[in-house]
């Protein structure tokens, strides 16, 4: 069975519903499908609860009697048959009702994931009644029965597999089972969200579940590309990656995949493969455990990066002064991205700076501390073991002319990474582009 993910904007539309119905079914085989909630809904559902919040229940209603109005407008254009229109319709008043009923009560956090919940469970009805009008024999598994987190708001893949195989049992000989991504409960019982990676994450997690044969990926771009398509000319998607490269390109910017949510799918040995809704027949992107020898892929690039250098000579031949330095960015949750070190000083880069001044404070205590801002990480992602002799020149070669204020190599075999200015970002992008794929 293969698994097939379908993001926001793929479902944005009661056209693209259709169109994702069509994409499921066209194979005839059974298929396990998750759904985001439709584009711009949870940015909405989040401002709900901004005013919620802010205890002004008249501004969230009047959110709320937009969000209905926008969704009732879909319903003609759904559904042909007044069965399936008035159940949905329905249902939906139900819906609203519920994000109501929050206007009267003491607003937290505990509610707020439970209103956020409520795009996905809204999509995922309307397209299940709509595969029905079509004659579909679709069910709908709500992933708050499945998808749970543990107490260290991980997913819990031993209960995940137990209770989802149970539901697949009880359902068996569906041509088509739909479920909500990004939601599930956490491990008090109480509604909860994956965060990173979202949806993504939970078509990963189903397919490790159900030891699928493939998971799909549907966005509105055609795959991973060599480079950032908005920054540089001609790009290209890039056809194969090996789960650490795809990592790599996900964290040091290519948006198209959080980088957290291949994991359950890189361990359980199934191959994930990036979509395009809009073109269908593209052959995309497929992840998998396989690497290609020698063979650069890719290049992204991360921006509003913070370099932080601190130079001491008491590190010299110093032990545990790197701790130290290290402790200080722990103990204000910053994590490091970049890291290089001589004698005497050590550089670092973070993309957080909300406790900026309280780290350099206590790194003085070490040494004399400077900080440059508006920098970038452009990084190189392939197959580039230190024994593939010669990519080093050809990276190089590219950076040639542009001013470079760390390079870090060596930490992993699939990346080597550059600190830049981000006035510097787009010709960097450009000329390696032109050097390493042209």
């Amino acid at each position: 069975m293969k698994v097939m993910k379908f993001g926001g904007t793929s479902v944005g539309t009661p056209q693209r519903m259709k169109e994702v119905t069509a994409l499921v079914t066209k194979s005839g085989e059974p298929v396990f499908v998750v759904l985001s909630a439709m584009s711009g809904t949870t940015n909405t559902l989040l401002e709900i609860s901004d005013y919620l919040y802010k205890k002004n229940p008249d501004g969230a209603n009047e959110v709320i009697n937009m969000l209905e109005q926008k969704y009732m407008r879909h319903l003609p254009e759904l559904y042909t048959s007044d069965e399936y229109a008035g159940q949905t319709r329905a249902f939906l008043q139900e819906e609203f009702q519920y994000l109501r009923s929050f206007t009267k009560e003491l607003f937290t956090s505990f509610e707020e994931k439970s209103i956020v919940a409520q795009g996905e469970i809204m999509s995922t009805n309307m397209v299940v009644n709509y595969m029905r009008q079509e004659g579909i024999n679709a069910v709908l598994l709500n992933a708050l029965d499945f998808m749970r987190t543990d107490k260290n708001a991980e997913p819990d893949p031993v209960y995940i597999k137990e209770k989802l195989t149970a539901l697949m049992e009880q359902n068996e000989g569906a041509q088509v089972y739909v479920t909500q991504g990004f939601i599930c409960r956490n491990a008090y019982g109480e509604v909860d969200n994956l965060q990173r990676g979202g949806s993504d994450y939970t078509a990963s997690l189903v397919g490790a579940a159900l030891n699928a044969e493939e998971i799909q990926i549907w966005t509105d771009i055609d795959g991973m590309h060599n480079n950032d398509p908005r920054v540089v000319n001609k790009t290209m998607p890039v056809h194969q990656l090996q789960f650490e490269e795809a990592a790599e390109l996900a964290y040091f910017g290519a948006k198209i995949l959080h980088p957290t949510c291949i994991q359950p799918a890189k361990y359980a040995g199934i191959p994930v493969r990036l979509l395009n809704t809009m073109a269908p027949d593209a052959e995309g992107t497929t992840i998998s455990n396989l690497s290609e020898y020698g063979k650069i892929k890719a290049v992204a690039a991360k921006d509003n990066i913070i370099a932080i250098k601190i130079k001491s000579s008491r590190m010299l031949l110093a032990t545990g002064f790197l701790r130290k330095v290290f402790e200080i960015f722990e103990s204000y949750q910053t994590p490091i991205d970049m890291v290089c070190t001589s004698e005497v000083g050590v550089s670092m880069s973070i993309d957080n700076g909300s406790h900026l001044g309280e780290i350099v404070d206590e790194l003085k205590k070490y040494g004399t501390v400077t900080v440059d801002t508006g920098m970038c990480v452009v990084c190189v992602v392939g197959d580039l073991d230190w024994m593939n002799v010669g990519f080093e020149t050809r990276v190089m070669d590219a950076m040639k002319s542009i001013p470079v204020r760390m390079i870090s190599y060596g930490g992993s075999n699939y990346n080597i990474s550059f600190l830049i200015r981000e006035e510097d970002k787009k010709r960097a992008l450009q000329s390696l582009s032109d050097h390493l794929f042209s």
